[in-house]
């Protein structure tokens, strides 16, 4: 590593130093009420794209929303990281909200659409690209390639609710009566706001009704 990568990296360092201290300058205690127990009533399902960071869009502090990234947000019933991940947050720390959120213009979502080949990740698009194709006449019928992209965002975003909605651990929640609500969001780089995209699943019989609206 030579020196510029290691003044790069010394700036991190700098930057936690004084965050760390920003925070116990407001609160003596957060750090040692963070350590004993994170009780979150969220969890974020997002894209890993490095501009969509979960905490900042919401403002909410650590502890009060527990993640899981990838690229395009999505949920597969095959994807044990995602699935372990959506296990210990419904099971054992009882949140009581579920966001699938997309973003607009996701570099993933394009790939998906270009036809171009991408190496490993292709294997990883496949999922989007079943999206596309239950979508296919709604999407191509826009005009421009922004607009298709951006279709497939929210398309794929909803997708996502009902493979979420259909696991195991969600179901299972329900049957036990369980607090759950899943939603699925959408947000904009450009302007910085969050979209809900009449996607808001707590039941069962809430997503038998999703299913037949969407027929």
């Amino acid at each position: 590593m030579n020196q510029f990568q290691r003044r790069k990296l010394k700036v991190l360092f700098d930057n936690n130093e004084a965050w760390a201290k920003g925070m116990t300058d407001k609160n003596p205690d957060f750090f040692t009420h963070l350590s004993k127990q994170q009780t979150p009533d969220y969890l974020w399902i997002g894209c890993s794209d490095s501009r969509v960071p979960a905490n900042q869009v919401v403002d909410l502090e650590p502890g009060e929303v527990f993640v899981h990234r990838n690229i395009a947000n999505i949920v597969v019933h095959s994807d044990l990281n995602c699935l372990s991940v959506l296990q210990f947050a419904v099971e054992v720390l009882n949140v009581k909200h579920i966001i699938v959120c997309g973003h607009y213009g996701c570099g993933g979502v394009k790939a998906a659409l270009d036809g171009c080949k991408h190496g490993l990740i292709d294997n990883w698009l496949g999922h989007i690209k079943d999206v596309y194709r239950l979508y296919k006449t709604e999407i191509d019928a826009l005009s421009t390639e922004e607009k298709r992209v951006d279709l497939l965002c929210e398309k794929n975003v909803i997708e996502q609710v009902a493979n979420v909605c259909h696991s195991t651990i969600v179901q299972d929640a329900w049957n036990e009566k369980k607090d759950l609500t899943v939603h699925g969001w959408i947000y904009s780089i450009n302007n910085g706001l969050l979209k809900a995209l009449d996607t808001e699943v707590s039941s069962k019989g809430m997503l038998r009704l999703m299913h037949s609206l969407k027929k």
